[in-house]
């Protein structure tokens, strides 16, 4: 048996991390100000901007965190560390939500009160119109199928995922903060072992095609992936992972292991 959490209401933090991206900031968080449901607060984790990044932040309300550890790891985890919201919610600064992202998220995790991260997919909003439906397919659905049997559970997207504030804290020791990992596929390790992630098809999200951009930005990519999966090994090396996982959920069905329970 999973944990069960409190079902709100919540408050909602949304985190940025952002380095030199003032005007696709600018774009996002003006997708975020015509949110359905408008969240509470937004920290933009300013990873050593020298152009107008913090500053455009600040204008559009947003609280502004300054990260002096380069790489999208630590920038992402100061904004998870300072996050106040009950949800935390992460995209990043060239991504444009749709109107109801924020609203589908918090119905989501009301609805599963056994659920402690959700994530969602993305569409492309740039580079030919002719290839976005298909090369969004081709990147995400390559990154669940070799995330999927690497965890032994879904993944989290980086661009669009969201978790409890209270899962965070138990676990923030144990992630890695340097610049040469997938920081989300590094999330789903720790936070997938023991709690359920769930995919939450309606939290509709556009990002940009720039992880396509280069043949050396997207060889860099999967390096770092492969550098994040081999660094959990061997004690997440896929078999010992699995086994653990499905043990556990045997032990607490049998009523052996504890149900976790967490009170807000």
């Amino acid at each position: 048996m999973s944990a069960r959490y409190a079902r709100g209401p919540y408050r909602v933090s949304v985190v940025i991390p952002v380095k030199d991206d003032g005007a696709l900031l600018r774009r996002c968080l003006r997708a975020l100000s015509l949110q359905t449901r408008r969240p509470d607060e937004i920290v933009v984790v300013d990873n050593g901007s020298v152009d107008d990044s913090a500053e455009i932040a600040r204008r559009h309300g947003a609280r502004v965190v300054v990260c002096a550890d380069p790489g999208i790891p630590a920038a992402s985890a100061t904004g998870y560390d300072a996050a106040l919201g009950d949800l935390i919610l992460r995209l990043d600064a060239d991504c444009i939500p749709a109107r109801t992202w924020v609203e589908e998220i918090v119905a989501a995790l009301t609805r599963r009160g056994d659920v402690a991260a959700v994530t969602g997919g993305a569409r492309f909003v740039d580079g030919p119109r002719s290839l976005r439906s298909w090369a969004a397919a081709a990147y995400l659905g390559a990154y669940f199928a070799v995330a999927v049997p690497t965890l032994g559970h879904l993944p989290l997207f980086g661009s669009n995922l969201a978790f409890r504030r209270e899962v965070w804290l138990r676990m923030r020791h144990r992630i890695h903060r340097h610049a040469n990992i997938h920081d989300d596929l590094d999330l789903a390790f720790h936070l997938g072992d023991q709690h359920r992630i769930r995919f939450a098809p309606r939290a509709a999200m556009g990002m940009s095609m720039r992880p396509l951009a280069s043949a050396r930005g997207f060889a860099l990519r999967i390096e770092r992936g492969v550098r994040t999966v081999v660094g959990h090994w061997p004690a997440d090396f896929p078999p010992v992972r699995w086994n653990r996982i499905v043990l556990r959920k045997l032990l607490r069905r049998a009523g052996i292991l504890p149900r976790r329970r967490t009170v807000r």
